[in-house]
């Protein structure tokens, strides 16, 4: 990103799709450590999102 790559967006898309699969996988334990793991991992796909953008 820093050296404007033309695969900088695409990354940070992928990263994002990545921490959403984490985010929904993790919500489907009824344990609070994967509730908070989901919620990490959401914020993580709003930070590749706008670093998409």
């Amino acid at each position: 990103m820093a050296r404007s790559s033309t695969f900088a967006q695409q990354y940070c898309e992928l990263c994002a799709a990545i921490c959403e699969a984490c985010a929904e996988h993790c919500e489907a334990f009824n344990d609070t450590y994967c509730q908070e793991c989901a919620q990490i991992c959401r914020e993580c796909a709003r930070a590749c999102r706008n670093a998409a953008s």
